[in-house]
């Protein structure tokens, strides 16, 4: 056994509804979750055979509001995947939690049942802006939150906060990032605002009362430098972490590895076909205590699309992407890439280091445009050469992430071992 897998179960439970929130999750739907929680736990059961050809090395449990689901019934689904698949006892396992809505007593219960990382969405240190956001929450919560967190014996913390938010400015920027620095989190996700249609934030589309596009990038780049003084290394656009505290399950979309989903609205990657199951929580219970099917959309990926993938993901990181390692995966050259990349570097928002190029913070910045543009370069790169992407010599071996491969004892979740060639 020598594959792994990341393992994200949906929660789509609210106490209510943020103003910008876009995900699928459900306020005022709690008389569902005992139905919805047999039926995930059913639900991996039948995955027994699938996951039984992996060990499960990072496992997320995301919403929605996680913590609001309860320690118990979050300990019950994780207990349905240590028993039908190889979960790694040294697996990293995240639950998203919000400041004041989870006990000191759950913290406890969560650690002892093997979870070992939080995700805390402080997204503000101003509570004024806060309560803009629709969220119930101070921000002297968010630290009562982070020091209960310790106590039950968390040391993997991640915490969230949004710039671009109505009002804000650069000074009040400025405390957010001063104010979370001083959690001392070992992690600090931070996400421009993104006004979606559909969530209640809209109404401030086109708004003056928005922090203009010059504004928001002064942010993002003051954010940059002033978390890296504080010791958290940039290592993918929006993402800060102190040495050895990256997301590894986040890692895991970004590299193109495998992930299997579970809950409405879940996706997976799985031999290199991309699927996911209908966004309804009354129909997904319904069709999985029935054993009908509760995909909505697969796709199976050509070498092409995944080398599209890798492009569009790795930009994504610090570590970025080689040429040497795209031709040995994907049997194609990157010429017409390679130029653009050229040009990138020539305005400071790209650097070429140790045989990989990558985006600097300004080419962060932009790197939506940017990868975009590497996509089409590819495109046009693929109408050049009569299909080389059909040749398969060596691929599978080259389907590497960026740990080596070496031989380990692997210790599981009940006393099992296992002992083999894994991926590490």
């Amino acid at each position: 056994m020598d594959k792994h897998v990341g393992i994200y179960i949906h929660i789509p439970f609210c106490a209510s509804k943020c103003a910008y929130c876009n995900f699928y999750s459900l306020a005022g739907a709690d008389k569902l979750i005992p139905a919805y929680n047999s039926a995930v736990i059913k639900h991996i059961g039948e995955y027994s055979a699938q996951l039984d050809g992996y060990l499960i090395d990072t496992v997320y449990f995301g919403g929605g509001t996680p913590s609001h689901y309860g320690a118990g019934r979050l300990a019950s689904i994780f207990n349905a995947l240590k028993k039908h698949g190889h979960v790694l006892l040294d697996s990293e396992v995240t639950v998203e939690i919000n400041p004041g809505g989870i006990t000191k007593e759950d913290l406890i219960k969560l650690r002892h049942a093997g979870f070992n990382r939080l995700s805390i969405g402080v997204q503000s240190t101003n509570d004024t802006m806060l309560k803009s956001l629709g969220r119930t929450h101070t921000f002297s919560d968010a630290q009562d939150t982070v020091n209960n967190a310790r106590s039950a014996g968390f040391d993997n913390i991640s915490v969230d906060i949004i710039y671009g938010l109505p009002s804000q400015d650069k000074d009040s920027w400025a405390e957010t990032i001063a104010k979370t620095t001083a959690l001392k989190a070992e992690h600090i996700s931070c996400y421009g605002l993104k006004i979606e249609r559909g969530t209640q934030l809209y109404v401030f589309k086109d708004s003056p009362f928005l922090p203009d596009d010059d504004a928001q990038a002064d942010m993002y780049l003051y954010a940059v430098e002033m978390l890296a003084g504080f010791g958290y290394k940039q290592y993918e656009v929006s993402n800060f972490a102190r040495r050895g505290f990256e997301s590894k399950h986040n890692m895991k979309y970004w590299l193109g590895d495998e992930y299997i989903g579970f809950g409405p609205g879940a996706h997976s990657y799985v031999g290199h076909c991309r699927y996911s199951f209908i966004e309804d929580i009354e129909q997904y219970i319904e069709r999985v205590n029935m054993g009908q099917v509760v995909v909505e959309y697969s796709e199976e990926m050509s070498d092409f699309e995944n080398a599209g993938e890798y492009l569009m993901l790795r930009l994504r990181t610090i570590h970025g992407i080689s040429e040497d390692e795209y031709y040995h995966i994907y049997r194609l050259k990157m010429d017409f890439v390679l130029e653009l990349l050229r040009k990138y570097e020539a305005n400071g928002w790209a650097l070429f280091k140790d045989g990989r190029w990558r985006f600097t913070p300004k080419g962060f910045m932009l790197s939506n445009t940017l990868i975009g543009e590497v996509l089409d370069a590819q495109t046009r790169q693929r109408t050049q050469i009569s299909k080389p992407w059909q040749t398969t010599l060596g691929r599978e071996d080259a389907q590497m992430t960026l740990f080596d491969r070496k031989p380990v004892a692997a210790e599981l979740f009940g006393g099992r071992k296992l002992v083999g060639r894994i991926d590490t």
